[in-house]
């Protein structure tokens, strides 16, 4: 049995889906899929075979391939979804909730409507689910989200000048600790080390092991190194460039950055 990869939005989460014997799928294909919510659309973002993976019990089939009356259904859904977020915001006005709609989203048969928002607090929105209910005839799910999740649906550039990380290829977040900043040696103001969301920056965490390595095979601080010009001690290290900066014994010998691999051992 085949094993399905499949990515629901851009740079969202990856399922693992069944592929059933008389579907014949490949990489980019877009699939209709029963998720808890109901039927969505997905995109086969890769297939490994049942050995290539530890034993997945109670997989989820593929329904089908997508045809073109679904990706029109799609489009039209998404259509629509821009006229309930304007719809949404005028009645947050009217009830005087304190809270900012940014995303809504169908599933594909309309079972569910999923509306995301940001708040500073809980917020009772009972009136609004009600009107709502009645408004659109559906399930409705008013989900209130962190401000990772809100920085990921509003996009823009991080600190570096690419487009957020989070927008573009991060599928889910995975903790970030200060540790991981120490481990790196940055400076801890929050201003340094935070992204656009204000919370430690994800770059933190997937750079975080290249470092660990890099702690584990150069020198340590005012530990006592050999280069081709003598002994010496080192007094500053970069792990980005690979070097130590030696400052060597023989005081006429100028201190120097040397890469960490061309020490003499």
């Amino acid at each position: 049995m085949d094993i399905a990869l499949i990515q629901f939005k851009e740079a969202g989460k990856k399922y693992y889906f069944k592929i059933p014997e008389h579907l014949k799928l490949n990489e980019g294909d877009k699939v209709i899929l029963e998720t808890t919510v109901g039927l969505e659309i997905g995109l086969v973002s890769s297939i490994k075979g049942e050995d290539e993976l530890e034993v997945l019990d109670n997989l989820k089939p593929v329904v089908r391939l997508a045809t073109k009356k679904d990706l029109e259904h799609e489009a039209k859904n998404q259509a629509d979804e821009i006229l309930v977020i304007d719809e949404v915001r005028k009645l947050i006005n009217k009830y005087d909730l304190d809270m900012f709609v940014l995303n809504a989203e169908y599933t594909l048969d309309r079972a569910k409507l999923t509306i995301y928002f940001k708040a500073e607090e809980r917020v009772d929105f009972r009136d609004l689910v009600k009107d709502l209910s009645g408004l659109y005839q559906t399930r409705i799910e008013l989900r209130q989200i962190g401000p990772r999740d809100v920085a990921k649906i509003v996009g823009g550039i991080g600190p570096c000048g690419l487009v957020l990380c989070c927008q573009s290829f991060i599928g889910e977040f995975d903790a970030v600790t200060i540790k991981m900043a120490k481990n790196q040696e940055l400076s801890l103001n929050p201003k340094n080390i935070s992204g656009v969301c204000g919370k430690l920056l994800c770059c933190l965490k997937f750079e975080d092991e290249v470092y660990g390595i890099l702690k584990n095979e150069m020198p340590d601080l005012n530990q006592k190194v050999k280069s081709e010009k003598g002994e010496g001690r080192v007094i500053d290290i970069n792990f980005i460039s690979s070097k130590v900066k030696i400052k060597y014994f023989e005081n006429d010998i100028i201190p120097e950055w040397v890469d960490y691999r061309e020490l003499i051992k």
